[in-house]
């Protein structure tokens, strides 16, 4: 192996890096260090990739690197996705593919305004999809801003799990006490559900039912370990937060059966809640500006499909035929935008995750309603293997059609 294959086995190794660590998908990752490395002559390299490492090898090259998960950024996904197709049309030196990787890198995320600000709109229109008033959604606007500085700022100095639970404390507490001021208006169930989204760990999530597909066992049991740590940190952070006001109060909230705005729940404005809530949180896993409205569009395409199969299936039905339709889009729309699907598929399915069982269930625990909490919380896991059914029979289709274009094209 010559010097410059070295090279570019190294600069292959460093752009999974930067894949791995913004939310990648192991395939991805393995894929483009392959093309990479074809592109400049190295032919004898393996890649080992698992979700929080990457073991390259080559003839005399040898390299173990351990990728802690940090914020992710898609944009830096969608950068090297762009990178690798011009080394693969030969457009792009080795000093050229380092340069670009460097800015890359170095790239900065969204400010954090920008950041603070889709979360706050995220949330407060989740709200509405949970079945939140207009108030409701005010209330949870405001509540999103303050979370979101947390996350700004505070969560960073947090390990993932650490952040999880006092972000579930923050967001329990700060919609406690504006229910606490105005009580008569507002619905604090809606609220606490429509915050707590804004922390539902989607990447991991998506990117384990991804890698299951694509028969990377260990990185997606990995990944969904990850994802179901995340929701267990979240909802004992707002079972504290229920714990608190108990203390204060001198008493455990009594709270009734869910409530639902009739004046929200037409389906325009679910429609609209459902495009401007995605959008939000594709600011929040930093996507390109100029895929904020394809990813509206998937997220609103998932929950108009949940909304109408609600006439004829159970929640678990609708929430996979809504998965189902987020997952065909999102494909759909990678092979038109000549973009990663992560980017959709990501974004699009957070209206389908079970926010309202991660908040029963925490308020089912605390008040020792032990039978409803089993319930609420197994149906909310029912919800959760639809949505990974549909993401995986999506994604298998699609390799399996890929497999199938690659064997005739060497035939």
């Amino acid at each position: 192996m010559t010097t410059e294959q070295e090279r570019a086995l190294r600069l292959a190794t460093e752009a999974g890096h930067i894949l791995l660590e913004n939310g990648a998908e192991i395939s991805r990752v393995e894929d483009t260090m392959e093309q990479l490395c074809t592109a400049y002559g190295v032919d004898d390299e393996s890649f080992f990739v698992l979700s929080n490492g990457i073991i390259a090898t080559g003839q005399h090259y040898a390299r173990a690197k351990h990728i802690p998960i940090k914020g992710i950024q898609l944009s830096r996904v969608v950068e090297i996705n762009q990178l690798s197709r011009d080394v693969s049309a030969g457009s792009c030196s080795l000093d050229e593919l380092e340069r670009r990787l460097q800015v890359i890198r170095s790239a900065k995320g969204k400010p954090w305004w920008e950041l603070v600000s889709g979360i706050a709109l995220g949330v407060a229109y989740f709200c509405i999809l949970f079945g939140g008033s207009l108030q409701d959604a005010a209330a949870t606007l405001a509540c999103g801003l303050l979370l979101g500085l947390f996350m700004a700022f505070v969560s960073p100095n947090l390990s993932r799990l650490m952040g999880n639970l006092f972000g579930g404390l923050v967001g329990g507490l700060l919609c406690i006490a504006a229910y606490r001021l105005a009580s008569a208006t507002l619905h604090l169930p809606n609220m606490i559900i429509g915050t707590i989204i804004a922390l539902v760990p989607g990447v991991p999530f998506t990117n384990g039912m991804r890698d299951l597909a694509n028969e990377a066992y260990i990185a997606g049991t990995t990944r969904l370990t990850d994802a179901f740590l995340a929701f267990l940190c979240i909802a004992l952070g707002v079972a504290l937060a229920l714990i608190v006001d108990g203390w204060v109060y001198g008493g455990l909230m009594q709270l009734g059966a869910p409530m639902v705005d009739a004046a929200m729940s037409a389906w325009y404005i679910q429609l609209l809640a459902a495009f401007i809530g995605t959008v939000g949180f594709a600011i929040l896993f930093g996507t390109p500006r100029r895929y904020y409205l394809d990813c509206g569009l998937t997220g609103m395409a998932g929950w108009a499909v949940y909304l109408a199969a609600l006439a004829s299936f159970s929640v678990v039905g609708a929430a996979f035929l809504g998965a189902l339709a987020v997952a065909l889009l999102s494909h759909g729309l990678a092979r038109w935008r000549r973009c990663p699907v992560t980017v959709f598929l990501i974004c699009g399915i957070i209206p389908l995750v079970p926010g309202g069982g991660i908040f029963w269930t925490a308020y089912h625990l605390v008040n020792n309603h032990l039978p409803l909490a089993a319930a609420t919380g197994f149906t909310a896991l029912k919800v959760t293997i639809a949505i990974a059914g549909g993401i995986i029979l999506v994604a298998g289709i699609y390799n399996k059609i890929l497999k199938t274009k690659h064997r005739n094209g060497q035939s």
